[in-house]
C-alpha cells in the first residue's frame, strides 16, 4: 500500500452533550476514490469537514504531506455578500487561474456573471463545482456534488473525475453516481468508521460480511434465539429480497403501461378500454405552452391513470416544472386541454422545504404540539411513527435547526405522506437524503395506492421506482417512454452500446401453504445458519491469506486460485443466505 498523503489518528470530536465520534483512524492515498457512507446525522459532513481541516477536532493527530492542496466542495454553498457568481468562485484563497476557471464554467454551461443573490440552487452549484475544480486539487472533498444538478451536468462531472489525477471523497445519495466511479469504501457507523476496498458496488455484500462478523462474535445463544438473531442480523438481505420483489412487479407494471403506448416514437395514448377510462386521472390532448414566444410544451396527448408513477427527467430549464405544473392544473395550456379527475387530491412535496421552520420541534411539525399523528386516517403515537421513518423516538423535541438536511427531508416526508391523498407530487425527493431512507422512500412510494409524478435526476432511483418516463429536451416535445431512466436513454441513443443490467431477479417461489416443513426443508431450517457460519469462516480465513502484501509476488497461482475460492464461496453463502429467508417465512406463515 502507498504512503497515504492526509490521515487522521485516534480523531474524536465532541457534539453537544457528547461525543458524535471518538477513535477513528482513516487515510487517504493518492489515488483514492473514496465514498464515505452513513445514515443521516451519523456525522458525514462533519467528518468532511474535519478532514478538509475546516473545523478543529477535539483529540486526535492530522496528518498530511507538506503542499498537498485540500478542497471542499459543501453541500450547501453560500454565495450571499457576493455581487455575482464570478466574484463567488474568484474569493477562495489562493484564487483559480482565470482561464481554468472560464473553460470549466462554459464545459458546465455557467454564466459566472450571473448576479449571485438571484442565482438558482442548480447555478449555484456549478459555481462552486468550478471553484473547487479550477482550484487543482489533491485531494478533492465532494458533500453531495450531484444535489441540484440536471443529468447533462452529472455525467460531465462524472468524466471529470474520471480524468482525475488526485484523490478525492464523496458523499452522495446517487448510487449510479457511486457505483461508476468509487473503489474504495468509509463506512461511518454508530460512532465507528470502516474501510473497505471495494468501491460502492460492493457495498451491500461488505456490509453483510460485517454484520455477520458481529453475529459471530456476539454471545451465543440458545438455538432458538440464535436463529432469530440470525434473521434479524440479515434485515439488509431481507430488504434486498422484499426489493427485488417490487422490481419484479414494476417490470410487470412497466410491460402493461407500454402495451397502452402508441407506435415507437409517438406520445400518443392508444383508445383505452372502458376499464382505463374509468382509472383515468389527468388526460392531456394536445396540450401546448409556452413564454415569452418560446413553446416549452408542444401537443402532448398523454393519458395517466390510477397508480401510474411517472418520472419527469431532461436538463435544467427544459420544462420539467412547466410540465408538472400542466399535469397538476396550477397551469391551463393555451391550446388544447389537460382535464383532471374530480377526486383528485394531491400533495405536493417540493424542494424548497417551506415548512421546516428552524425553530419549530420534531413534534409541532408532525403532530401541532401533541403525541399523536393520524396517519392516512388512523391515530398512531408519534413515537411509533418516527421509528417508521428511521428517526430515533427521543427526537420528538428537537428543533429542526438542529437537524441535518437530509432528517428534515425525511421529517417532511413523515409528514406528507401521512396525509390521505390519491396523487404525490415530489419535486426533486431525494436531495439531502441518506441510502437508508431512499430504500424506505422507495418502499413508501411502491405501496402508495394513488397516483405519483416524481422530477427527478437520480436515474437509479428512477429506474427503481417509475413505470413512465417523461423526458424532455428543451424542444418542447415530450418523448414517453415505458420505463425508467435506462429506458428514456435507451430510446435516446439507440446506437450506444447495451448498457450491462444486472441479473433479472428471480421471483420467490410461492409459499407452500402445508400445516408443516417437509423433512427436507426443515432439515435446511435448522441446518443451514451453522453451515452459512462455516462459509464466513472459510471466507474469512482466505481473505486474511489474501490481505499478505507480498502473496501475488511470491504465488500468483495461489492468489488466483484463493480469488476464486472466495467468489465460489460468497455465491455459495447468498444462496445459502437466500434459501434459510425463504424457509423463514414459510415459518412465519404457519406460525
Amino acid at each position: 500500500m502507498a504512503a497515504p498523503i492526509l490521515s487522521y489518528e485516534n480523531l474524536g470530536l465532541v457534539q453537544g452533550s457528547g461525543w458524535l465520534f471518538r477513535h477513528l483512524d482513516l487515510y487517504i492515498g493518492e489515488r483514492d476514490r473514496l465514498a464515505l457512507i452513513g445514515r443521516n446525522g451519523a456525522g458525514k459532513t462533519t467528518l468532511m469537514k474535519l478532514i478538509a481541516g475546516a473545523i478543529d477536532d477535539d483529540e486526535g493527530r492530522r496528518s498530511i504531506v507538506p503542499g498537498t492542496r485540500v478542497v471542499l466542495l459543501e453541500q450547501d454553498p453560500r454565495v450571499d455578500g457576493f455581487a455575482t457568481l464570478a466574484d463567488f468562485v474568484h474569493a477562495e484563497p489562493p484564487p483559480p487561474a482565470p482561464h481554468e476557471a472560464d473553460a470549466i464554467a462554459d464545459q458546465l454551461g455557467i454564466d459566472l456573471s450571473r448576479d449571485a443573490a438571484t442565482a438558482s440552487g442548480g447555478e449555484r452549484r456549478r459555481a462552486a463545482i468550478v471553484r473547487a475544480l479550477a482550484q487543482n486539487p489533491d485531494v478533492l472533498l465532494l458533500d453531495e456534488p450531484t444535489n441540484h444538478l440536471d443529468i447533462a451536468a452529472i455525467e460531465w462531472l462524472e468524466e471529470w473525475l474520471n480524468r482525475f489525477k488526485g484523490a478525492f471523497v464523496v458523499i452522495s445519495h446517487d448510487r449510479t453516481f457511486l457505483t461508476r466511479l468509487t473503489r474504495q469504501t468509509l463506512w461511518l457507523d454508530r460512532g465507528t468508521i470502516r474501510r473497505a476496498e471495494v468501491g460502492y458496488g460492493g457495498f451491500d455484500a461488505w456490509t453483510e460480511q460485517v454484520f455477520a462478523e458481529e453475529e459471530r462474535n456476539a454471545q451465543r445463544l440458545d438455538a432458538k434465539l440464535k436463529i432469530e438473531e440470525h434473521w434479524l442480523q440479515r434485515g439488509v438481505t431481507g430488504r434486498r429480497r422484499r426489493n427485488q420483489g417490487r422490481l419484479a412487479k414494476l417490470k410487470d407494471m412497466r410491460a402493461e403501461r407500454a402495451a397502452m403506448l402508441g407506435p415507437q416514437g409517438t406520445s400518443a395514448l392508444v383508445t383505452g378500454s372502458d376499464d382505463v377510462r374509468t382509472k383515468v386521472v389527468i388526460d392531456a390532448k394536445h396540450a401546448s405552452k409556452g413564454f415569452d414566444g418560446r413553446t416549452i410544451i408542444r401537443d402532448l396527448t398523454l393519458r395517466i391513470t390510477r397508480g401510474d408513477r411517472i418520472g419527469v427527467v431532461g436538463p435544467n430549464g427544459a420544462g420539467k416544472t412547466t410540465l408538472l405544473k400542466l399535469l397538476t392544473g396550477e397551469l391551463q395550456p393555451d391550446q388544447g386541454q389537460v382535464k383532471l379527475a374530480k377526486t383528485l387530491d394531491g400533495v405536493v412535496i417540493d424542494q424548497q422545504r417551506k415548512l421546516m421552520a428552524p425553530d419549530k420541534r420534531v413534534r409541532d411539525v408532525l403532530a401541532d404540539g401533541g403525541d399523536w399523528i393520524e396517519v392516512l386516517g388512523v391515530k398512531k403515537h408519534i413515537h411509533g411513527y418516527l421509528k417508521d421513518f428511521l428517526f430515533d423516538p427521543n427526537m420528538v423535541e428537537a428543533r429542526v435547526g438542529t437537524l441535518s438536511g437530509g432528517e428534515r427531508s425525511r421529517l417532511l416526508l413523515a409528514r406528507e405522506f401521512a396525509r390521505r391523498s390519491n396523487l404525490l407530487v415530489l419535486d426533486e425527493p431525494t436531495n439531502d437524503l441518506d441510502l437508508e431512507t431512499l430504500d424506505l422512500l422507495q418502499e413508501v412510494i411502491a405501496d402508495y395506492d394513488g397516483t405519483v409524478l416524481i422530477v427527478s435526476h437520480d436515474r437509479d432511483f428512477l429506474d427503481r421506482t417509475v413505470t413512465l418516463t417523461l423526458g424532455l429536451d428543451g424542444s418542447g416535445t415530450v418523448d414517453i417512454v415505458a420505463g425508467g431512466y435506462a429506458d428514456w436513454e435507451a430510446k435516446r441513443k439507440p446506437k450506444a452500446e447495451p448498457r450491462k443490467t444486472s441479473a433479472k431477479p428471480v421471483a420467490s417461489p410461492e409459499k407452500p401453504k402445508a400445516p408443516k416443513l417437509s423433512y427436507k426443508d426443515q432439515r435446511d431450517y435448522d441446518l443451514l445458519p451453522k453451515r452459512i457460519e462455516e462459509i464466513e469462516a472459510a471466507i474469512a480465513r482466505d481473505e486474511d491469506a489474501l490481505h499478505d502484501p507480498s502473496l501475488y509476488a511470491r504465488d500468483p497461482d495461489k492468489f488466483a486460485a484463493l480469488t476464486r475460492k472466495i467468489e465460489e464461496a460468497r455465491a455459495e453463502k447468498e444462496a445459502a443466505e437466500l434459501r434459510w429467508l425463504d424457509l423463514a417465512e414459510q415459518v412465519d406463515a404457519l406460525g
